[in-house]
């Protein structure tokens, strides 16, 4: 199957730039550029794609306003976010906003092409220059909210899986630490994001954080 990708970015020679390393791959195609926030929200709508790469600075409507709107108007599509600004304001912003992974401008293209596919399997997707600060600053600035609904309906099992989701482990991380195996794993993890009616990894990571099921390591 190949995935159809919409590259956002007001910059054309960036746009260029991506468009020729996805097409050069056979299971991935741009089907649409968009040089600002609204012209990415309209064309998403449109053409449905499996992932939008979303440039965070750009005119008319900036990345994660026009993710807002994406996730808000129930496109299935997962938005990838690319900046070159390796700031946790915008990693924040932008998970809130409902994206999907997060990955900084510099990054090479075979692992362009391979955060478009981890992402549109539902992967959490945080560059790892900011993952462990950003989940850090997640847990500092949790609000007091009410547990999720359908936490009470989780296993002990599938909990376990949630906490340990939320402290950015990876499947095969959790496996290990659970003695279990990946795909046990992933069952886990695909019973909790059915339960607790979340779109993907990431939005259960900011569920955990949100909710308190994980707390702030101490320095």
């Amino acid at each position: 199957m190949t995935l159809r990708v919409v590259v956002a970015d007001d910059q054309v020679l960036v746009r260029t730039g991506f468009r020729m390393i996805i097409d050069a791959r056979e299971d991935l195609e741009v089907i649409g550029e968009a040089s600002d926030g609204q012209e990415a929200v309209r064309l998403t709508r449109a053409a449905r794609p499996d992932v939008v790469l979303m440039d965070v600075r750009m005119p008319v409507l900036d990345g994660i306003e026009a993710t807002r709107r994406i996730v808000d108007c129930g496109s299935p599509a997962r938005v990838l976010v690319l900046t070159t600004w390796d700031l946790d304001a915008h990693v924040v912003a932008a998970l809130r906003a409902g994206a999907s992974g997060f990955l900084l401008k510099d990054i090479r293209p075979a692992e362009l092409v391979d955060a478009i596919r981890l992402t549109a399997r539902g992967d959490a997707l945080l560059a790892p220059s900011v993952t462990r600060r950003v989940l850090d600053r997640f847990l500092r600035t949790a609000p007091d909210l009410p547990p999720p609904a359908g936490l009470e309906g989780l296993t002990g099992r599938e909990r376990e899986v949630l906490v340990l989701i939320g402290q950015a482990l990876s499947n095969a991380e959790i496996a290990g630490r659970l003695g279990l195996s990946e795909a046990t794993v992933k069952n886990h993890v695909t019973a909790v994001l059915r339960k607790l009616g979340l779109r993907d990894r990431v939005q259960a990571v900011v569920a955990a954080y949100d909710h308190g099921l994980v707390r702030p390591r101490h320095p």
